[in-house]
């Protein structure tokens, strides 16, 4: 049997060394008392777990992908979230209530980060000044180390980057905790400065880090995920939001200066470009795919590969060929998030923190749950999407869907259409792979196949008024989709919380489909050639708006997926047109990366928040029983899960507190200040 051995939870496991030795580990204690840093940095074992207390703090708070309670900005993300004092959270964060101003649960999430980072940028920066080479820690070991400690501190400002917008550096060195007040205050950083910061971290970092990992070290970080941050650093610093932006001149420090450029400068587009061909030039990563099955019938956990519409070329070639022909599109995409695969198992992951984060309560194994019926899989089907994000979806062809001429009625028997059993919308029908592995639309098959009654396996299960995983007759039970329009991405097929088996979750933080993407993203910005070093200066990259070059990183993405390129499905040539090839990458992303907390900060960078986020969200008509189903499908305004938009979410604001305690710390726009 296959073992895990992630990282994070080993940190979890040691709370209780943690406790009995916290005279070791109180960094307030023994920051002033070089004696004992020494008495620490001295042991192996006390070294580690110092720093695997820094690790902690890319936990709970910090997370990524997860639960609503820790993650509200994983469901900015055409995904919605219903369940109770969650739900009110969901609701409050929607709309902007969340500043210091207000209570709540909603205003603790977005403050708690910012203790939280900076306490690990604290202890590895403690951790940096004090690890040494010695009878312990070997050199080797010491390098590795060390490599890790930078990753962390420049993880965790990268962090704070997205959310906050431009924080304060602190001295790397440490605070002199005996100072004076008026020298512990910090102004913000300009956000260019920040970015060019965490650059050096990772830079640092990936001098020093491993290049592999074994098994039981998989969720350390690589010299490639360090690579990674930075390229997603330079992308971030080069889009519209933070380049050239006149929008936030109100943006300031405690002494007037401009925080965010006004001015646009065309060659962050080619660093960013730089910083992402130097992860793919490591040669180190690929996109996942699962083999083709011949065998398994229509449903069950695996069933028989379902091939893309013939391709005369895509069809007749092997994934190594650059086909689709021995591949099975749909395993390759939900074998990435559903625990089908672990850590080190997958190339595609360049980043994770392992098998998820903290307990099942809190992380995408929760996620799973929230997705599922409650009826025969006894889930909480409380986690759903938008109409907008399943009308994204494309046709299996690559075509875009079309609600207007799409087909209506539905399906006479199981598999009249690929995927789709009997009395099925046909809106639903032939749509791409990842539709399929990520939407839980009304009639969905559900595998189950772990449950140990027969009757909890191989089922449907419909949204409509009065059904058992519908809207409820007579009922306060909040644990339904309001939208009709359910999610399906991190639930493993084999997975029942009724009476069968949870399956464990795996982080996908950084995938390798990301750099790909941000790569041909960048590429696709820029109007001349510039000469970019390399990470480590051994070669010059000559970065341009290379056609064959942003063709071949998106190509494996649309395979993956069994889909031509966007060059080839009808739209004209995108490649060719920088303004048609932005919508396409941008559509990309919104379906490659449901769920992954990246859409909430690309429709911020992106700038095309105001727009996306003050639509009306609709769904499906969930006040229709299932005599008159037809009707279910109209898509109508869902009002429990509106939102809105102003300027002040671009970035969270800064607790009050924390402007009390530094007064030269500057609020983000639009949030009030502390007075």
């Amino acid at each position: 049997m296959k073992k895990k051995y992630i990282l994070l939870s080993i940190i979890i496991s040691l709370g209780t060394f943690f406790q009995s030795c916290s005279d070791y580990l109180n960094v307030e204690r023994y920051f002033n008392d070089r004696q004992d840093l020494e008495r620490i940095f001295n042991s192996r074992d006390y070294a580690e777990q110092w720093l695997a207390n820094a690790y902690y703090q890319l936990l709970s708070f910090n997370l990524e992908i997860g639960h609503v309670r820790f993650t509200l900005t994983n469901y900015s993300d055409d995904m919605i979230f219903t369940e109770g004092g969650a739900g009110i959270s969901y609701s409050n964060y929607k709309f902007g209530q969340y500043g210091p101003q207000y209570g709540g649960n909603a205003g603790a999430l977005v403050s708690r980060p910012w203790d939280q980072s900076y306490e690990g940028i604290r202890q590895a920066s403690i951790f940096l000044q004090h690890v040494h080479p010695g009878p312990e820690i070997t050199e080797e070991m010491y390098r590795d180390l060390k490599g890790q400690a930078y990753f962390i501190r420049g993880y965790l400002y990268w962090l704070l980057l997205r959310k906050y917008g431009p924080v304060p550096i602190l001295p790397d060195e440490g605070i002199d905790y005996e100072a004076p007040y008026s020298d512990l205050a910090y102004p913000r950083n300009t956000y260019d400065e920040c970015v060019e910061y965490i650059s050096e971290q990772m830079l640092l970092a990936a001098e020093l880090l491993e290049s592999n990992r074994s098994t039981r070290d998989a969720s350390r970080p690589t010299k490639g995920a360090a690579l990674a941050v930075r390229a997603k650093a330079y992308l971030y610093g080069a889009s519209p939001l933070m380049n050239g932006n006149p929008e936030m001149a109100s943006f300031l420090d405690d002494q007037g200066r401009q925080l965010i450029s006004r001015d646009y400068d065309e060659e962050k587009w080619a660093k960013a470009a730089a910083a992402a061909l130097d992860v793919i030039k490591l040669g180190k990563y690929e996109i996942y795919v699962a083999p083709k099955r011949s065998t398994g019938g229509l449903w069950g956990a695996y069933p028989k590969t379902i091939d893309p519409p013939y391709h005369p070329v895509y069809s007749e070639k092997t994934w190594k060929e650059g086909g689709w022909k021995d591949i099975d599109p749909l395993d390759s995409y939900r074998a990435l998030f559903n625990g089908d695969l672990y850590v080190s198992e997958n190339p595609e992951l360049i980043f994770s923190r392992g098998d998820n984060q903290l307990n099942d309560e809190y992380g995408i194994t929760s996620m799973s749950r929230h997705q599922m019926p409650v009826d025969k899989a006894g889930g909480w089907n409380c986690h759903g999407i938008t109409g907008k994000q399943a009308d994204a979806y494309a046709m299996n062809d690559g075509k875009l869907f079309d609600r207007s001429t799409s087909m209506k009625g539905f399906t006479q028997y199981d598999g009249e259409y690929p995927y789709l059993r009997k009395d099925v919308w046909l809106e639903y029908a032939n749509r791409e792979p990842r539709f399929y592995a990520s939407v839980a639309f009304s009639g969905a098959h559900w595998a189950c196949t772990s449950a140990r009654d027969a009757n909890n396996r191989d089922f449907q299960t419909f949204y409509y008024y009065g059904e058992n995983d519908g809207r409820k007759i007579v009922s306060t039970d909040d644990r339904w989709i309001p939208t009709g329009i359910g999610m399906m991405k991190y639930v493993n097929p084999k997975e029942s919380y009724k009476d069968g088996t949870v399956y464990p979750k795996v982080d996908p933080a950084i995938r390798y489909a990301d750099i790909l993407l941000m790569y041909a993203e960048a590429l696709n910005e820029l109007t001349t050639t510039y000469q970019i070093a390399s990470w480590d200066g051994s070669e010059t990259h000559a970065i341009s708006r290379d056609v064959a070059a942003m063709k071949a990183a998106v190509l494996p993405v649309r395979l993956r997926a069994g889909l031509p390129n966007f060059d080839e499905i009808g739209i004209g040539d995108p490649y060719h047109n920088p303004d048609a090839l932005r919508r396409e990458i941008k559509r990309e992303r919104q379906i490659e990366f449901l769920g992954e907390n990246q859409r909430y900060y690309d429709l911020r960078r992106w700038k095309d928040a105001p727009e996306e986020e003050s639509q009306m969200i609709y769904g499906c008509n969930t006040t229709v029983p299932k005599e008159y189903r037809e009707f279910f499908y109209e898509q109508v305004v869902v009002p429990s899960v509106q939102t809105s938009w102003s300027m002040k979410k671009y970035f969270w604001p800064v607790a009050y507190e924390e402007l009390k305690r530094n007064a030269r710390l500057t609020q983000a726009p639009g949030w009030p200040s502390f007075d």
